[in-house]
């Protein structure tokens, strides 16, 4: 900052010259004290630097007696001549201190700018005051470019009107207003800056912006917490809390901050430190508050549904972090970048630590229960829904997971995770595809263990088909797809296929065995009768058995029921077909023959599709059926 030529330069300068106090600003009793010009003989330089002075007394004294009205709200022009005379009075200033003589002329000079920056000091705070709500932060942000064209002091009124004239037809009144308020603001800070009086106009401008920033944050909903209160704080106070942040965060840096930063790297362009100073003391203490909050969520309690918004919290910052590394550049404001930087760390360390306790979570999941019917565990339901969430963040998760290697306590099946590195070349992607299909595998070895204890192998069969069904589904549906890859996705529905094929040949065994080998050989009437009882008794424990048994998955469900009715309504037909009108005329009806295959088909399709499915009690089943088995086909 240029050192003030006031006061204290010329007290010095008349230190040895007269014991004297110095002389009171123009607005003092003393103002018609004001000394003549030296007597002495001038030279030119001596004239023009004194008319200087003469100029400068004439607008300063004019508005110094104007208690109301703002020379920057009225005539323009003459607010530039103003500014103008200011700068040759400090011109006029340095040329009489290098003099031996001349005095009585810097006394005068010297009340003169007193009363001058006194003047521009109430113009500056007044433009700050009644400009509120045009210098807003978006508003700065978005007409910067503008703004910043209005550069010196000597031809700002010129360029501003310039500025104006061209752009009247595109921006709006909100806009030109801004763009006068910054322009004027520049041009005092400059005169200010130069004149030596940079500390006094830094003053106004730091209150009054510091109280806007502060003023905005609160109404976003930023809030100045210890560690401690956080750490008490219930999850779902502290969950409302981030949501508010994650809102407020994407404002304050991109629209706020932003905007600050540039309304005060414009108004004081004239000084590097005195910018910077600025802008850490205005926005410094907010922006620490703010960026703190997510570091000190990531030391709070560790549990899975704490996951996601721990997620969101690390990708708004992530995401965010160019433009808070560019806005917080300066070494005064390196404890903002820190606080960000630190907060990533901890949510990253964070997420790794629910991550592997959500792991271990699933590895003693204790239930001893088996579910109803063989349908989907919820242990199923829940980890994969959970997984594929966390899909949904691949590209954070692989950034925070990319130093965090798998280490299984087992080696892993080639076969299961080979089709991945087919699916994926970057080292990022990769990372994630693995923890994910480890995560699938970790579960559905789970599954392996609960499908064990069903009593009926057919039932454990059905059961792992179901499940492995959900997840497949679960896969195919979300961006999981895309981190396993379509070769994972094949392999598992084939695994699906084989579950089922599996719960078919054990579970209707006893049906297709009772079966004859060729349903159109000629066989006697005893034969035929012994076949239809048997199938009849056979189908309908079968039928009892698994009438509670579901499949919730549609899908699943119409291929079970075709690939069962395709090996037993379709050879029962050709039997009936053939035998039926023989046992009719040999016994005289028609009463053996219980089931007519379109009766048969119909039960498979209760099984699957109808009550029985979702959970219908055996005799209820059973009852339905034997009230049916007469409504045979003829």
């Amino acid at each position: 900052m240029p050192s003030k030529l006031g006061t204290r330069t010329i007290n010095m300068f008349f230190k040895s010259k007269s014991p004297s106090p110095s002389p009171s600003p123009l607005n003092s009793p003393s103002r018609s004290r004001i000394p003549p010009p030296s007597p002495t003989r001038r030279s030119f330089s001596d004239s023009i630097m004194e008319e200087n002075i003469e100029i400068a007394q004439s607008l300063i004294q004019k508005w110094d007696s104007n208690d109301v009205a703002y020379l920057f709200s009225g005539d323009r022009q003459e607010a530039k001549q103003y500014l103008n005379a200011v700068k040759d009075l400090q011109s006029s200033m340095h040329y009489f201190i290098s003099q031996s003589y001349g005095s009585e002329n810097l006394v005068r000079a010297q009340i003169l700018m007193q009363a001058a920056m006194k003047r521009l000091q109430k113009e500056f705070y007044q433009i700050l005051s009644s400009n509120r709500q045009y210098l807003d932060a978006e508003s700065v942000s978005n007409h910067s470019s503008r703004a910043s064209t209005i550069s010196s002091l000597s031809d700002f009124e010129d360029e501003l009107e310039d500025e104006l004239r061209a752009t009247t037809e595109s921006i709006s009144e909100v806009e030109r207003v801004s763009m006068v308020a910054m322009a004027d603001l520049k041009s005092i800070a400059d005169c200010m800056i130069s004149s030596g009086y940079g500390k006094e106009c830094v003053k106004i401008y730091n209150i009054m912006r510091k109280s806007i920033v502060d003023e905005v944050l609160y109404h976003l909903g930023v809030e100045k917490m210890t560690n401690s209160q956080i750490q008490k704080t219930e999850w779902d106070v502290l969950e409302l809390k981030i949501k508010s942040w994650l809102n407020a965060v994407k404002v304050a840096v991109k629209t706020l901050f932003y905007g600050e930063r540039i309304l005060c790297d414009h108004v004081f362009s004239a000084s590097a430190s005195i910018r910077e100073s600025c802008f850490s003391e205005i926005v410094g203490e907010g922006a620490n508050a703010l960026f703190g909050f997510p570091e000190m969520v990531a030391k709070t309690k560790k549990s899975p549904e704490k996951m996601f918004r721990t997620l969101d919290l690390y990708e708004a910052i992530s995401d965010l972090w160019p433009e808070i590394d560019s806005i917080f550049s300066y070494e005064s404001t390196s404890a903002v970048r820190s606080h960000a930087v630190n907060s990533l760390v901890r949510l990253g360390e964070a997420v790794r630590t629910i991550l592997a306790d959500f792991e271990s979570a699933i590895m003693k999941e204790t239930s001893k229960a088996p579910v109803q019917g063989g349908g989907v565990h919820p242990l199923t339901r829940y980890v994969m829904n959970y997984i594929a969430f966390l899909a949904d963040y691949g590209e954070i998760l692989a950034d925070i997971i990319a130093d965090w290697p798998l280490a299984a306590k087992s080696p892993l099946p080639e076969s299961y995770f080979g089709s991945l590195d087919s699916n994926h070349d970057g080292s990022l992607s990769s990372s994630i595809s693995v923890r994910m299909a480890w995560l699938v595998l970790v579960l559905l070895c789970k599954l392996d263990g609960k499908a064990e204890l069903y009593r009926d192998v057919s039932l454990s069969y059905l059961f792992l088909a179901n499940n492995l069904q959900y997840v497949v589904v679960k896969v195919r549906n979300s961006n999981l797809r895309f981190l396993l890859g379509e070769d994972w996705v094949a392999k598992h529905e084939a695994k699906v296929k084989q579950y089922a094929s599996n719960y078919e040949r054990v579970g209707w065994s006893k049906v297709f065995a009772a079966l004859p080998e060729d349903p159109t050989a000629e066989i006697s009437t005893d034969q035929a009768k012994d076949y239809f009882r048997r199938i009849t008794a056979v189908f309908e424990e079968a039928y009892r058995k698994q009438t509670t048994w579901v499949v919730p998955d549609p899908n699943l469900r119409d291929e079970v029921k075709v690939s069962v009715a395709r090996r037993l309504v379709t050879p029962y037909r050709a039997y009936y077909e053939k035998h039926r009108v023989g046992l009719v005329r040999e016994c005289g009806s028609d009463a053996l023959v219980r089931y007519a295959p379109e009766n048969i088909d119909n039960y498979l399709s209760d099984m699957f599709f109808g009550a029985g499915s979702v959970g219908g009690s055996v005799s209820s089943s059973s009852s339905s059926l034997h009230s049916r088995g007469g409504r045979r086909g003829r």
